[in-house]
């Protein structure tokens, strides 16, 4: 497999190489907090969360598991300040994933093209950020914690190697880098062994929020000291990404009329589809080396199964991510017709949770195409058989690189439009950041 990868990478146009090989943002990098803590094997990061909530491990109990933490609401502050503040070093952690030195848990993170599936990294990922925010708000006294820490959106993440290999070990870091009332931004990095020394594979942004043991309101979290002019900066940067999102929300395209660049683009894309040997706005064509949009996407079912539920008894959330980056990465090949790369995942939110039996619907869609990137939309949805009800639960954006130039995507409608407005502003997004 070595030989046919390394032919391949000398394929790929030079773009590839500087993406996927320049590392990620310019954001201030984290100063060494590890202090000679002992890393955490990776197969442990979910029986300490089990632990720290009192969860059970049988489905059977999950109901009077959580009837218990209802009691414990007592515990929560009534307000920020009674609670004590936090340095980014108290809840910086390691974990450890030894796909070299443990060769037997290889094959659950193996991929057909004998490299890590990176379904199985976000799912991890998704584990490490919520354990990182649990120690940020451990209380000594407390045996149990009275807080339900869920993810609310995965800001960002960037990846700087184009292939993760499955022999070598690999390397979580992260840390609490912001903290509102009630919500905290974690900042996580993952490095692989190569040669004896770890090189740097991919940087992440997880935003979390606290709850009450019900997980029906917002609860207090610590907040958070910055003991450095790094730390300022790192905390400067996760108010600024904050400012951003808010930006970005009241931008959408679902609240505001598209700009005037965009209206032309829109505008010119429409007159370069109408047929010219008639004269209608219905009649169109499709131009040389396009695909309309409606013809490239995929669609995908999952029924939720106990198995697959997180520590409060809904679907865990990566397991949702893994399932809808495994569509995204299916739906982007089929329309690329070769084996596409991720290069950054950006501004998954967790709109509502997803309960277990729940029929999951998935849809990928390709929104848009430059050169050789194609960016992904997953829209995810339950389905209710008893009301005939569908409500979104999640919305994906991923950016892929395929080997060969693709074709351009094309709207037809003005819905499929607004669609590939925002995926061209989201892939926009994305380049600045690389």
């Amino acid at each position: 497999m070595l030989p046919t990868r390394l032919c391949i990478m000398r394929k790929l146009p030079s773009v590839l190489a500087r993406t996927l090989t320049s590392g990620t943002s310019a954001s201030p990098g984290l100063p060494d907090m590890s202090e000679g803590q002992s890393p955490i094997h990776v197969n442990n990061v979910r029986s300490k969360l089990r632990d720290i909530v009192g969860a059970s491990t049988n489905w059977r109990d999950h109901v009077q598991a959580m009837q218990e933490r209802k009691a414990l609401h007592t515990l929560l502050a009534k307000r920020q300040e009674d609670l004590p503040p936090r340095r980014m070093k108290d809840s910086y952690l390691e974990v450890i994933l030894p796909l070299g030195s443990q060769p037997e848990i290889r094959e659950k993170y193996l991929n057909v093209h004998n490299s890590v599936r990176f379904g199985r990294i976000l799912e991890d990922l998704d584990s490490l950020g919520v354990l990182i925010c649990y120690t940020h708000t451990k209380q000594e006294r407390q045996q149990r914690s009275p807080l339900s820490i869920v993810t609310a959106l995965v800001d960002k993440i960037n990846l700087c190697q184009k292939i993760i290999r499955p022999d070598c070990d690999i390397k979580f870091t992260g840390n609490v880098s912001w903290v509102g009332k009630t919500s905290m931004e974690v900042r996580m990095h993952m490095l692989q062994q190569h040669d004896g020394d770890y090189s740097p594979v991919l940087d992440a942004t997880f935003v979390m929020v606290a709850r009450d043991p019900e997980n029906k309101r917002p609860a207090f979290v610590n907040p958070l000291i910055p003991e450095s002019p790094e730390e300022e900066e790192i905390f400067k940067q996760g108010e600024l990404n904050k400012l951003k999102r808010i930006e970005f929300s009241t931008a959408s395209l679902l609240k505001m009329a598209p700009t005037a660049e965009e209206r032309n683009i829109v505008h010119d894309m429409f007159l370069n589809t109408l047929d010219t040997r008639t004269v209608s706005f219905r009649s169109r064509k499709l131009p040389p080396n396009s695909v309309w949009m409606e013809d490239a996407k995929l669609k995908g079912l999952q029924i939720c199964h106990p198995e697959e539920r997180n520590i409060f008894n809904r679907i865990f959330g990566g397991f949702l991510m893994r399932k809808a980056f495994e569509l995204g990465w299916a739906t982007a090949c089929s329309y690329g017709g070769s084996r596409p790369f991720i290069v950054s995942v950006d501004d998954i939110m967790f709109q509502k949770p997803v309960e277990v039996g729940s029929l999951l619907l998935l849809s990928g869609q390709v929104c848009y195409t430059e050169k050789n990137y194609i960016q992904i939309r997953v829209h995810s949805e339950v389905y209710n058989a008893n009301t005939k009800e569908h409500h979104t639960t999640n919305i994906f954006h991923f950016t892929f690189i395929s080997e060969n130039e693709v074709p351009q995507v094309v709207p037809k409608t003005y819905g499929e439009s607004m669609l590939y407005l925002d995926g061209k502003r989201h892939f926009t997004a994305v380049m600045k950041e690389i």
